[in-house]
């Protein structure tokens, strides 16, 4: 078991639309308040500029030297930091925390979920990857803001080894009872240290709430802030997660029962499970295939397919369709075989086998909200499409990643 820092605290600020004046607050809290050596303090989400969209280029341009003030003052205050920042990405703007020590960026977290009411799935992409930062100082684990509310997040990480759930937050006061009960909840289910820091201040309508705090492993609340500016830090006790997982432990304990074969149904079935999926909120995507040997460019393409929505199915052609478009010697794998393969990739939601010539009656009668095919296909020609927009939905084309191919794969094991 690591160390954590000896002690951690948050500084809720108010984050207003003035680099230059946020960058200033930080500085003179520092100097103000004399941390202990080796502290780690918190910061709010984008702390450095807000959601200023109308600047946010110019934040993302200056985001490599507030890193590296940030390192200067924890070289000058022998602490380290922790606090969100604007980052270019290949695939666009993320919404990065990061964690800065004396040597510099020691460990960083993308938000995995831009919250759209504020208009961030415009602005920022989310995250494709989580890994929990580990570090000299501890493993942490790391979250931004709307992230807090999905604790799949969290106990990734905790189950990687994260000792400290570090979470920067611009949550609105009108919400400010969820807030507290998700970061109590993250660190009694995760049996970790949390702290989680909130701005103050007002910007526009939306008035935040503060009310940072630091929660034990077993859900003590051992400091928290009010709604105004505030700076708080407790000294940590490195014992506290053994003597809680002592008891009983929900975080190592990681038994498979499920069964992924019940991802595959039949259509009668399949249909009223996914009006209630569509119930329940989720974008329904849909795709089909063969998938008789199962390769790299399958998956790499179901993945792709999956970021499209919250819910893959796969129409799955039968063994006596394949039959009839490749002929006699196809398929090699049995489509209940192939069936229960797709079932077990973690992308992919559900299964069904259809018979028919297209999935035309598959896609009329589940109706996605988006409908895939590979790039090979015109948009203009693939099977269900005009169904599918003229129900309001989407049609979208995903590119082929790598020289991959069933067909190619068998004439090869024939060659050899």
């Amino acid at each position: 078991m690591t160390t954590l820092p000896p002690h951690i605290g948050f500084l809720q600020m108010d984050v207003c639309d003035n680099p230059p004046l946020n960058l200033q607050t930080l500085e003179q809290q520092l100097e103000d308040s004399s941390l202990p050596s080796g502290t780690l303090l918190v910061l709010p989400e984008l702390w450095h500029g807000g959601f200023n969209y109308e600047i946010l280029d110019t934040q993302v341009a200056e985001t490599p030297s507030i890193l590296k003030k940030l390192q200067s003052l924890c070289i000058q205050h022998d602490i380290i930091l922790a606090g969100s920042l604007p980052t270019q990405e290949s695939q666009g703007i993320s919404n990065t925390l990061y964690i800065v020590d004396q040597s510099g960026v020691v460990a960083t977290f993308a938000k995995q979920h831009p919250f759209s009411p504020m208009d961030e799935d415009s602005h920022f992409v989310p995250a494709t990857s989580l890994q929990a930062g580990n570090t000299e100082h501890g493993i942490f684990a790391g979250l931004v803001c709307y992230d807090l509310r999905f604790p799949e997040l969290a106990r990734q990480q905790a189950q990687q080894g994260a000792e400290l759930l570090i979470v920067c937050s611009q949550w609105p006061r009108a919400r400010i009872h969820p807030w507290r009960i998700l970061l109590q909840a993250r660190a009694i289910e995760n049996q970790i240290y949390v702290i989680g820091c909130n701005r103050v201040g007002i910007t526009g309508n939306t008035i935040f709430g503060g009310h940072s705090m630091l929660i034990g492993p077993d859900g003590t609340i051992l400091a928290e802030g009010g709604d105004e500016p505030d700076l708080q830090y407790a000294k940590m006790d490195n014992q506290a997660r053994a003597a809680v997982q002592a008891k009983f432990n929900t975080v190592g304990a990681r038994p498979w029962r499920m069964a992924d074969k019940s991802k595959v149904y039949a259509l009668d079935k399949l249909i009223p499970t996914i009006k209630q999926v569509k119930e329940n909120g989720q974008r329904v995507v849909f795709t089909n295939g063969c998938f008789d040997i199962l390769h790299e460019g399958h998956v790499t393409y179901l993945e792709a397919a999956r970021r499209q929505g919250d819910c893959l199915i796969i129409g799955l052609n039968s063994d006596l369709s394949i039959s009839s478009i490749k002929g006699p010697d196809r398929p090699v794998n049995k489509e209940n075989s192939r069936a229960r393969l797709l079932a077990a990739l973690g992308c992919v939601d559900y299964v069904v086998i259809f018979g028919d010539d297209t999935p035309l009656n598959l896609i009329t009668s589940l109706m996605p909200d988006v409908l895939i095919k590979g790039a090979d296909w015109p948009i203009d020609q693939i099977v269900g499409g005009k169904e599918v927009m003229a129900a309001g939905g989407e049609v979208k084309t995903i590119e082929f990643v790598g020289d991959f191919s069933t067909t190619g794969m068998i004439a090869q094991i024939r060659q050899k």
